[in-house]
């Protein structure tokens, strides 16, 4: 299927690796011009050069998002580099790597996490928004999590964070849909990234259930269960998120605004 994305220009922050590295190259196969944002530049380089190598067409931008100096200098890169950026997809952020449960929690990790999350897609989509209203086209994807609507009791700020960034995207959806500009939300479940194969093969070693260095499949069938009961029966991949992101990033979805897309191969119970 085309999904018209030729001559669209997509923003992915936090894309030098994980989510955000997959969401950007599923982009430029779809022949969108692709804007990759991290903090590390050889890092998102690596990733620029997977895509111009490819036949895509690939740009670097380097910011920390809780700067607002930062985030103006990456925004103005971006569009001296590639033009009116027409699609943004808010994927930086994350949980910090947090260990944090209700019996040690701080305000202060509450504060850094709402500011790495919430605040750098505010940061960013407030200087993009605004253009796509003018110009009558525009696509946000808020990369949320199934943390926010099925919270575990560990790393509440995490949860609460992609909570906030669900009714952030229903708001703004709402303010722009006369404009032409959709405003999504996608909510992941476990998905195979580098830091979950990590976990997964230190779990089985820890519980002797399989060799650290065993396949993945044989790491994935014997540690899953333990971390959520998935009904399809298998970790996700990042392939699968970036499919439906691109999906909705495109013109064919201009009737999809104000969702919470859930893909967790059917975890959540609830419609």
């Amino acid at each position: 299927m085309d999904l018209q994305l030729y001559g669209r220009t997509a923003l992915i922050t936090g894309s030098s690796k994980g989510i955000g590295e997959a969401i950007a190259k599923k982009l430029a196969e779809e022949k969108a011009v692709t804007i990759i944002h991290g903090r590390d530049e050889g890092l998102a380089e690596k990733v620029a050069n997977d895509i111009i190598i490819r036949g895509g067409q690939a740009y670097v931008v380097v910011a920390d998002l809780v700067h607002d100096e930062e985030v103006q200098r990456m925004v103005d890169e971006a569009e001296r580099l590639a033009g009116s950026i027409d699609i943004l997809i808010n994927n930086a952020g994350g949980s910090g790597g947090s260990k944090e449960n209700w019996a040690n929690t701080q305000p202060s990790s509450w504060e850094a996490a709402y500011d790495r999350n919430v605040l750098a897609a505010i940061r960013v989509t407030s200087r993009l928004l605004p253009k796509m209203q003018q110009a009558k086209w525009g696509r946000v994807v808020n990369i949320s999590s199934l943390a926010a609507i099925m919270p575990p009791p560990s790393a509440p700020d995490y949860s609460a964070c992609k909570a906030a960034m669900n009714a952030m995207t229903a708001s703004m959806a709402k303010a722009v849909a006369a404009d032409g500009v959709t405003v999504n939300a996608v909510s992941p479940g476990t998905i195979h990234s580098a830091a979950l194969d990590h976990r997964f093969r230190e779990v089985a070693a820890d519980r002797g259930v399989a060799d650290k260095d065993a396949p993945w499949d044989v790491i994935a069938r014997a540690v899953l269960p333990m971390f959520a009961q998935v009904p399809v029966g298998r970790v996700g991949r990042l392939d699968e998120i970036a499919d439906a992101i691109a999906f909705l990033a495109s013109p064919l979805a201009g009737y999809i605004t104000g969702m919470n897309l859930r893909i967790d191969g059917g975890l959540s119970p609830s419609l």
